[in-house]
């Protein structure tokens, strides 16, 4: 167990954990001069049952409350410090109003200095003690009586605290292992070596990990855990991590130590808000203010999800934008200060790490950050699924909410997409809901425009769909394709009743067209050369030319110029080629290889572009890997 201590400046706490441990936490030559602690200190007792008690000594000055707050974040119990000379004070309410933001629970409080005063202080400032916390997590907590000087009480709050360790529940390394950085050395002969406290899962020597944000790798060379040299580090211990890799200038307070697929850096996340009855003035939107998390302290500011003002006392969603990027995962609580950092303002529960930037006001939305705030991992996945319309990236949630065994809490009935090592899952009803959109769409279009066979798939997927990632509407068409209820001929969907035929007319004057465009095939007549040439209408070729379309027997790049397949995957290898050679394709270097003109390179390029075989990315264009024609040997559709 990790037992932190808070309370007003000079009341004592960094005596009492001496009494109680033997080890003096002020370690700094400038907290022996002035006699305060300035920085966060350590000691450790051995327990009965072999187990090693932690204890965190903090700052009481006012100015150091961003110190107090990296040590307040990783410890299970509070032990509140109030000097019976000067009773409470306004670090006293300030740290235990952070500790309940915090939501800590468990705590004991030891009423200090009583070698200087009268009993009947005593008992006043017990009482007054007992109804300050009244209000918070920790009404009803034991209040010690002690003096550090003389050894009056040490005793038996040790004995609390030794059986309060005894009868903490037996905490599983769930999820992936995550440490909060609160110190960062040097050691000559050791190298780096980072101290924090692990907030889940376990590690071993010689695994790698990662700092968070910055994605950096790291080995874990050796490591103490509670002060004692381990092989492994546990959830709720405090661990000293011996890191190869990194040089002590990449690594400081308010970074984590984390398994690799947790190193998400967040710039900005979705959170439950609430502000403290105590706050100077309703909360504004838009708001700067000092963010602590974990160990991390950082500028911020705060979008209303709910109305334009927060009241004192009250809860609402809120989006809190970050000035620098931080690790942080589902759940983890936070503190919010004031702009001048004078006044603790409340805190909240991070709920969403992935928090858009726009539409976060919506309806829809606010549901999902309900949603969110379900405890149990299982039941919140059950219900995003049926509220996502568009289905949730497991491999995402399973990062952001450090939970490994998510997909073991799908429904039976789910739908797994494969998304190059990526798994999606969409709720049937969701799916049965996409394929009747996409369907009902291509009645309506083939209503419209019974002349036409059907939209391509990258274009049906933006007229009805265009927030569907391209992968989950291609599972779709195939899923509907084999039930019977969709088909595709050529580039072209299509409804199984809906198809388009040549008269013997048309297959004549097709069958004289087809040689002509082989001729060129990378640079094809248009329409009126075609025209003139077999001496036929312009109106009546063009309208050939798309019937001939609709059977997939040609692609139309641009109006009026028409492709045989044969040219278009001649094209489409040139564009796989470039993108292996360089990582991109440029109209330039596109133009150069196949020997067209750089208007011709460049329309070619943006058909590709809505095809879905590349993305346009400022000047250049990209391969898109989720795209199964990004692939040698898969055909243009």
């Amino acid at each position: 167990m990790i037992i932190g201590t808070a309370g007003h400046i000079d009341h004592g706490k960094t005596a009492l954990v001496q009494a109680l441990t033997g080890v003096d936490t002020d370690r700094l030559k400038e907290e022996k001069a002035r006699g305060i602690t300035i920085e966060l200190g350590y000691a450790y007792q051995p327990l009965p049952d072999g187990e090693v008690l932690g204890f965190i000594d903090v700052p009481g000055h006012e100015r150091l409350i961003h110190t107090m707050l990296a040590g307040a974040a990783g410890i299970d119990s509070l032990l509140l410090v109030v000097a019976a000379d000067d009773g409470v004070m306004p670090q006293t309410r300030e740290h235990l109003e952070i500790i309940d933001l915090l939501g800590i629970a468990r705590g004991a409080v030891a009423l200090t200095k009583i070698d200087r005063c009268e009993p009947a202080r005593v008992d006043a400032v017990a009482a007054e003690i007992a109804a300050l916390l009244a209000t918070t997590r920790l009404a009803g907590a034991l209040i010690f009586t002690v003096s550090s000087v003389t050894g009056t009480g040490i005793d038996a709050l040790r004995a609390h605290l030794h059986a309060a360790a005894l009868r903490l529940p037996p905490r599983r390394a769930q999820g992936d292992f995550r440490l909060a950085v609160d110190r960062s050395f040097t050691l000559h002969g050791t190298g780096t070596v980072v101290t924090g406290t692990v907030f889940a899962g376990s590690v071993r020597v010689g695994e790698e990990l990662a700092l968070a944000p910055s994605g950096r790798r790291v080995r874990l060379r050796g490591l103490h855990a509670q002060n004692r040299p381990a092989d492994t580090g546990w959830v709720g211990q405090r661990c000293a991590l011996n890191l190869a890799g990194v040089e002590k200038d990449a690594v400081a307070r308010g970074d984590w130590i984390v398994s690799p697929r947790l190193a998400i850096p967040i710039e900005r996340f979705d959170a439950r808000l609430t502000l403290t009855p105590h706050a100077p003035h309703p909360l504004r939107h838009w708001s700067p203010v000092h963010l602590h998390l974990g160990a991390a302290h950082v500028m911020a500011h705060l979008v209303l999800l709910q109305g334009e003002t927060l009241a004192p006392g009250d809860s609402a969603f809120a989006q809190v934008v970050l000035d620098r990027p931080i690790g942080a995962l589902h759940g983890d609580r936070f503190i919010v200060r004031d702009a001048e950092a004078r006044q603790t303002l409340g805190g909240g529960r991070v709920l969403d790490l992935f928090a858009p930037a726009r539409k976060r006001r919506t309806p829809e939305r606010l549901g999902e950050l309900t949603t969110l705030e379900c405890e149990i991992p299982s039941e919140r996945l059950k219900r995003l699924l049926v509220q996502s319309a568009w289905g949730l990236d497991l491999d995402r949630l399973q990062a952001a909410w450090n939970t490994p065994e998510l997909p073991e809490h799908l429904p039976p009935d789910c739908r797994r997409i494969s998304i190059g090592s990526r798994t999606h899952a969409v709720a049937q009803s969701a799916w049965q809901a996409l394929a009747q959109t996409l369907l009902e769409g291509l009645a309506e279009y083939h209503a419209r425009s019974p002349e036409e066979l059907g939209p391509d798939a990258g274009r049906a997927r933006r007229l009805w769909m265009p927030r569907l990632p391209p992968p989950i509407f291609t599972a779709l068409v195939a899923d509907l394709i084999a039930q019977g209820a969709l088909t595709r001929t050529g580039a072209w969907l299509h409804r199984p009743e809906h198809v388009l035929t040549l008269t013997p007319r048309e297959q004549a004057s097709a069958e004289r067209i087809l040689p002509l465009l082989r001729e060129t095939p990378l640079d094809p007549p248009w329409v009126r050369d075609l025209a003139k040439r077999l001496d036929l209408a312009e109106a009546d070729v063009r309208l050939l030319l798309r019937k001939m379309g609709g059977q997939g027997l040609l692609f139309q790049v641009v109006r009026d110029l028409f492709f045989v397949p044969e040219a278009l995957e001649r094209l489409a290898a040139i564009v796989r080629v470039l993108d292996a050679e360089t990582g991109e394709i440029r109209a330039a270097d596109f133009r150069d290889r196949t020997g067209l003109g750089r208007k011709r390179g460049i329309q070619i390029l943006e058909y590709f572009d809505r095809i879905g075989l590349t993305r346009r990315v400022r000047d250049t264009h990209r391969l898109r890997t989720d795209s199964p024609l990004a692939h040698p040997g898969e055909p243009i559709q």
